[in-house]
């Protein structure tokens, strides 16, 4: 009879035999196990009980196909029967710089404790240990290598994460439930949290942190649970990537129209700031800028913005006084902004050939090509020049004096706060119902551009109109608020996982407990990498513009040698 102990003892025999000494020249032979196991599983299903069903065939036949192909072919989300890349040059090098960081902080502070135990006294000792540090204050010659040390420990729990096979990865199921429960929870989190701002005028510091705060939670929560399947859900998180983009255009004009500050010192702390983290990413997973899509998209934005308002004549507030005649300046840099929008919007072949130069192509292709650019770009194309026109128009009132920006004050005069009340809720309405009623995403995002600021719009004002709404924000989205980037760049590695295509897991077999441990770490790490970030732009990007320009000729010379290495680098 053929049993399956006689199968067991049939397969080890030929195993020893085809592996022994004698056909150690030859490719050893491998049993797949997984077909057997799958056997085992499912023939209780079987029509007869020698006969497999036909799933467990099909589950053979793709564990063998992923076994042969998925080495070669190297699908970006294919864990399965995938060897690890070994790390390349760049890799490499960079983790010896993580290692040579370490090492320097080391050095540093032993050599600082054993200067301090033999020339300080106990009194100083006391009044060191004690003395506060001031924020903002110049960092010691220590605390970059330590902020460097710190960054390469969090750089190989994203390495172990989502290139490495020590953890396990899943897959995303979209449900219902798994997306608006979890909304419940952080509404109501939300809610409790909160508390008076310190000042009450339109989107105001506090307000703008909490905006971005509950955003990205709502984003982070759309990622794990796959929630782009259902078309409604993907409309209203386009709004909030959409909302984003309108911030950075409203907070860039507002600062340049307000401070007139256009100097190099100014423009690479922002820079340094958005792309610090993903220019680690980049080294240290292998992975193209255009990856992490965001942050090159507002880096552009960031870039435009300040084209427009930098060249001349440069129109600030302070200058315009009650003049129209400045305001009318500032309307037609807007304008002349919006037209190139416009030329590029309704000219793909050109602005595609445009960002296919080399080496600016190295900064937008994705697998090869600039379409995935071309697409995020002309999805959101209208959202910061809407930002900025916003910014300009709330200005001008405020300095007018139009508004009533008081303490518990309606910032219009009753019968118009209640009228644009009322329009900013039937918006609100409209859209969901619109939302609710498209049939694909194509059809959706054809509108988008043209519709989302509406949608913004009306948020602010529901927002802000009444006094009391204005004079109160939520700690709890603040918080996340002031961490937004690093959360949103931190989930493709460490909390999703196959980049973005699955789902990480540290503890298998208890999803609940696993996804509350992950979130755990991974938020812990976001605000770290926010942290060693601040550190850092303090001591990358000096005040002083000669020491500036010299460390900006470095870091180029630095990117060339990077893309050099890329370009000889085979299948590259």
């Amino acid at each position: 009879m053929i049993t399956n102990q006689q199968l067991d003892l049939y397969n080890q025999a030929a195993t020893e035999v085809l592996n022994s000494s004698k056909y150690s020249g030859r490719s050893r032979v491998k049993l797949l196990a997984a077909a057997r196991q799958a056997a085992l599983e499912t023939i209780i299903n079987s029509d007869d009980g020698l006969h497999l069903p036909e799933g467990t065939r099909n589950v053979g036949a793709m564990v063998l196909m992923n076994s042969l192909c998925n080495k070669l072919l190297r699908p970006i989300d294919g864990s399965c029967c995938q060897t690890v890349s070994p790390p390349n040059l760049i890799q490499k090098l960079s983790a010896c710089f993580f290692l040579g960081a370490a090492v320097v902080f080391v050095a540093l502070h032993v050599l600082g404790c054993n200067r301090h135990r033999r020339h300080a006294t106990p009194d100083v000792e006391s009044l060191e240990e004690k003395k506060p540090a001031t924020a903002g204050a110049p960092l010691g010659p220590k605390a970059p290598f330590q902020a460097l040390c710190r960054m390469g420990v969090i750089m190989l729990y994203f390495y172990l994460c989502d290139r490495a096979d020590v953890f396990m990865k899943e897959q995303k199921f979209y449900t219902h439930s798994a997306f608006f429960i979890p909304l419940i929870y952080i509404l109501v989190l939300g809610v409790f949290y909160s508390e008076n701002t310190k000042e009450v005028k339109l989107l105001n510091r506090e307000q703008t942190d909490e905006w971005k705060g509950w955003m990205q939670l709502v984003i982070l929560i759309y990622h794990v649970s796959g929630a782009s399947a259902f078309v409604p859900v993907y409309m209203h998180v386009r709004v909030l990537v959409a909302a984003y983009l309108f911030q950075t255009g409203y907070g860039h004009f507002s600062f340049f129209w307000l401070k007139g500050d256009f100097g190099l010192h100014r423009v690479c702390q922002v820079l340094f700031r958005l792309n610090f983290l993903v220019v680690v990413l980049c080294i240290v997973m292998d992975r193209p800028y255009q990856f992490y899509y965001f942050v090159p998209l507002v880096t552009f934005w960031f870039v435009l913005i300040y084209a427009t308002m930098a060249i001349w004549p440069q129109i600030l507030q302070k200058r315009t006084n009650s003049s129209g005649i400045w305001h009318l300046g500032i309307l037609a840099k807007l304008l002349g902004l919006l037209l190139i929008i416009c030329f590029f919007a309704f000219s793909q072949s050109l602005f595609m050939s445009v960002f296919s130069v080399w080496p600016v192509s190295k900064l937008f292709e994705l697998n090869g090509s600039v379409h995935e650019w071309w697409f995020r770009w002309q999805l959101d194309r209208f959202a910061v020049i809407h930002g900025m026109v916003f910014a300009f128009i709330y200005l001008v009132l405020q300095k007018r004096q139009v508004l009533s920006e008081g303490k518990g004050e309606a910032l219009f005069p009753a019968k118009i706060s209640n009228l644009l009340l009322f329009f900013s809720v039937v918006s609100f309405i409209t859209y969901s119902i619109w939302a609710s009623s498209c049939k694909t995403k194509t059809e959706c995002n054809e509108m988008h551009p043209y519709i989302s600021v509406v949608q913004i719009l009306a948020f602010i004002l529901i927002r802000n109109i009444p006094g009391y709404t204005r004079s109160v924000y939520s700690s709890f989205f603040s918080w996340f608020g002031k961490i937004s980037l690093e959360l949103f760049i931190c989930q493709y590695h460490i909390w999703l996982a196959a980049d973005t295509k699955g789902i990480l897991v540290l503890i298998p077999g208890n999803p609940s407990l696993n996804i509350l441990v992950s979130t755990f770490i991974f938020v812990c790490v976001a605000h770290e990498v926010s942290v060693i970030t601040n550190d850092l732009a303090q001591v990358v990007i000096p005040k002083d513009s000669m020491a500036l320009l010299k460390r900006l000729g470095a870091t180029g010379i630095l990117s060339l040698f990077v893309l050099m290495s890329q370009l000889l680098t085979p299948g590259a």
